[in-house]
């Protein structure tokens, strides 16, 4: 029935107007596909002739297709791979390598398989540059010629059931994707050959189920791709918004700079700040991560995969190891630690160390970099208990700790401002994020190490001002931390000794001590008299002594 259906369509091709593959009006004299000095495309030859000619003839075919006029190229082909593939792929095959005779730039387009019906037009080829130049390569293409059955689409779990498939996306006989699912050859009705149309992806979607895509920033956003600088979406027709893009906004089915997952560029940064350069989206992350203290993954071309385990994988860090463009919600809110809808959907480590597919709260997706294998920088200050796993010092069993994973153990803690109590829980980012506040939230890029939201200075005799522990002061009432509402020789220690709070003070946590005390070694010493410390020991609320040396002055259990 097929070679039938086929048979009249090239008939009727010869005549003008006919029906394409799926039984729509066409008319390939007016396509691209009209290789002849009458057709539209650039790519042609100089004479006229026969527009079907090209592909077909009537009599002495090639057995490879129906009618088909063109050789085999003969080509071994590179085939698209990918860690997250589950499909088998070969090399091409079936429909798929008819397309190729003329698409892999090995063949001149009138040098056909029966001599006596050649288009006259000398030789003229596909080459690198033309738009439908697939050449040799096809790694950085759709993978095709393979089979796609329900056991594929039970093993991915992100994809239709061929069964549901419609029917403007038709598999051939052998139930294998090929070129002809997504283009029919007679017919450019919606644009680079399509089946369908494929505005916000209705085609890509058709096979693709990616979670949460649906109520996505990139799947609902108006934003026109027109305002970016480094993309001319030479692949789209017609389509002006990042909605109307959908998946192509970061992916190209043909011809993509990163081959892995289709993406747009090689460096997998540049397919986010494609948009994401202040041109495209609202603000401008790029900026961010030109920063002093950044996290800029310009540096880490090619390490990132999805498929990596954040306990054996090597150091980097890219956008997506932070945020899951398929899922990520620029609407919504959050209550810490729950994870903000900006990073939904991306995995994480837990507090007890265990691989967490979806990051529930927002210190997990931090934990990957920074908990057992912390990628982060060594730490400011030298502790006397130093550990550089975050996840332990924010862990909810220590002596103190900041509320991150869990409310605080202290009870009294009168500096704080409204509307923090002693029960509330802050993210991360509460800290450690853009020390712009017109710019986007997150740890994209700061002036302040180590990716702090203010400055916080860690140097010794340092002099206290407002701008000094502007970190500190953000949550914590500076009036009361220098009066006798909190701990009365602050000032004495801050003002009147300029000791920085970090001398003390160890931010995240500390297992053994209360009140954060987690002393500086580069600032205080064992005591003289004691021949030990240095040390802290808490006697109950507001009540404790300390055994060291510091700037000269001995404390041998000295207390307060």
């Amino acid at each position: 029935m097929l070679r039938f259906q086929i048979l009249i369509s090239v008939l009727l091709l010869a005549a003008g107007p006919a029906l394409g593959a799926l039984g729509r009006p066409s008319n390939v004299a007016a396509t691209k596909h009209n290789l002849t000095s009458s057709g539209p495309g650039t790519v042609k030859i100089a004479g006229g002739g026969e527009v079907c000619a090209f592909c077909h003839t009537p009599h002495a075919a090639s057995p490879q297709g129906p009618l088909w006029n063109r050789n085999d190229p003969g080509s071994y082909y590179q085939v698209y791979t990918s860690s997250t593939m589950q499909a088998t792929v070969g090399q091409p095959n079936g429909s798929s390598r008819l397309c190729l005779s003329c698409h892999d730039g090995t063949i001149a387009l009138a040098q056909t398989y029966n001599a006596l019906n050649v288009p006259a037009g000398g030789a003229v080829y596909i080459v690198q540059g033309n738009a439908g130049y697939l050449g040799t390569d096809l790694s950085d293409d759709h993978p095709i010629s393979f089979v796609y059955d329900s056991a594929l689409a039970s093993r991915t779990g992100d994809l239709r059931d061929p069964s549901t498939l419609p029917r403007d996306l038709p598999l051939d006989a052998n139930g294998q994707l090929q070129c002809t699912t997504c283009h029919d050859p007679h017919d450019d009705t919606y644009g680079n050959f399509l089946n369908m149309d494929n505005t916000a992806s209705a085609l890509c979607t058709s096979c693709h189920v990616l979670s949460g895509w649906a109520t996505s920033a990139h799947a609902t956003s108006t934003a026109l791709l027109s305002r970016s600088r480094t993309d001319n979406w030479s692949n789209l027709s017609g389509i002006t918004t990042v909605q109307g893009a959908g998946c192509e906004s970061c992916h190209r089915p043909h011809s993509a700079g990163g081959r892995q997952r289709l993406l747009r560029f090689q460096d997998e940064q540049s397919n986010c700040l494609n948009c994401h350069d202040g041109t495209v989206a609202k603000t401008d992350i790029a900026v961010q991560l030109n920063q002093v203290s950044n996290h800029d993954g310009s540096r880490y071309v090619g390490v990132h995969d999805p498929t990596e385990n954040p306990a054996t994988m090597a150091q980097h860090v890219t956008c997506v190891d932070c945020h899951n463009p398929h899922n990520s919600n620029a609407s919504g809110t959050a209550q810490a630690p729950d994870i903000e809808p900006e990073m939904a959907g991306v995995s994480g480590i837990s507090a007890t160390g265990a691989l967490v597919s979806i990051a529930r709260y927002e210190y997990e997706v931090c934990f990957k970099c920074h908990s057992a294998r912390n990628f982060g920088p060594a730490p400011e200050v030298n502790r006397v208990l130093g550990t550089n796993n975050i996840a332990d010092e924010f862990s909810l069993t220590n002596a103190s700790f900041h509320p991150v994973e869990g409310p605080g153990v202290g009870s009294f803690v009168p500096s704080l401002i409204a509307p923090y109590t002693t029960g509330s829980i802050i993210y991360c980012t509460a800290c450690h994020s853009t020390d712009n506040p017109t710019s986007a939230k997150g740890p994209h890029g700061s002036s302040y190490q180590p990716l702090l939201i203010a400055n916080y200075s860690v140097l010794d005799k340092t002099a206290e001002s407002p701008q000094a522990y502007a970190l500190c002061y953000t949550c914590h009432l500076r009036s009361s931390i220098l009066g006798d509402q909190s701990f009365p020789k602050h000032k004495l220690h801050i003002v009147d000794q300029a000791t920085p709070c970090s001398v003390c003070h160890d931010a995240h946590g500390v297992k053994e001590n209360a009140h954060l005390i987690n002393f500086d070694r580069t600032v205080v010493s064992a005591s003289p008299t004691a021949l030990s410390g240095p040390s802290y020991q808490s006697n109950g609320q507001g009540h404790g002594s300390c055994t060291l040396s510091c700037h000269g002055k001995d404390h041998n259990n000295t207390t307060y």
